[in-house]
């Protein structure tokens, strides 16, 4: 599947609450703000003003919209919002489920308060992009890691987050193309005689186990005379390409 690079933990936690969120998660994201107190006021009922609330806060923290699951949110989330609004019976959540009518117009309301946007729209798949495709350039962030970093991305821009199937594959190939760009203007600033060299590190000599390559690339381990001098052999090598001389010949044998 185009999303099984990533560990089971980051499956398990896109676009859900594993854990309880922090006091501080409380407050950074289910906070509700003069203008959120203001809409859900005019909700009837405690479970919608309830429901309300709670699509709000996992809105802004999850960057999606749990609809019929808001049963989901952790009770300490629950719990808080419910004090904002003055609700004394938080189990009355459970009839917010009753209706899904409700729930997907409460979703349309706080995508406009919060200015969210789908990121279905092709601006924000192409801002994304861009953001991946600069960090695969500068960085050496693996797949999981460029992934993760998107999702951040994702909610701090205020777009909610597609499904998984959508945007593990878009950050895999954003990575491939942009390291493939790189490694062509690489090979383009590259001389053509040091790229016969080192093509040639990658042939295992006769008679020898390993490359050239992976001989200058080994680390050293003896902390000795010996082992400095093999350090240095490796030094010698790596920058004798294109020096008019394989210098590390010697030393490799």
């Amino acid at each position: 599947m185009s999303y099984q690079y990533l560990s089971e933990e980051q499956r398990d936690r896109y676009r859900r609450f594993l854990t309880d969120p922090s006091p501080e998660n409380l407050e950074q994201f289910f906070y509700l703000d003069a203008d959120a107190l203001a809409e859900v006021a005019k909700k009837r009922g405690p479970h919608n003003r309830l429901g309300w609330g709670l699509q709000w806060g996992t809105a802004r923290m999850l960057g999606t919209f749990l609809a019929d699951a808001v049963g989901d949110v952790p009770h300490v989330a629950v719990d808080y919002v419910a004090e904002q609004l003055g609700v004394a019976d938080p189990s009355c959540i459970k009839h917010y489920a009753e209706r899904l009518p409700t729930q997907h117009e409460h979703a349309r309301e706080i995508r406009g308060l919060l200015g969210l946007r789908e990121f279905a729209e092709a601006e924000a798949e192409t801002e994304l992009r861009v953001f991946v495709a600069s960090r695969a350039a500068q960085t050496r962030d693996s797949r999981r890691e460029l992934f993760d970093r998107a999702v951040v991305w994702l909610i701090e821009n205020r777009v909610l987050l597609p499904g998984i199937t959508t945007l593990a594959p878009l950050v895999t190939n954003v990575r491939a193309e942009q390291l493939a760009a790189v490694n062509e203007h690489l090979v383009q600033q590259t001389p053509v005689e040091m790229r016969r060299e080192l093509l040639e590190t990658m042939v295992v000599p006769i008679g020898k186990k390993v490359s050239p390559l992976e001989w200058m690339r080994t680390a050293v381990a003896l902390l000795s005379g010996t082992g400095m001098k093999e350090a240095l052999n490796r030094s010698v090598a790596v920058w004798a390409f294109s020096a008019g001389a394989w210098m590390w010949a010697g030393s490799f044998r």
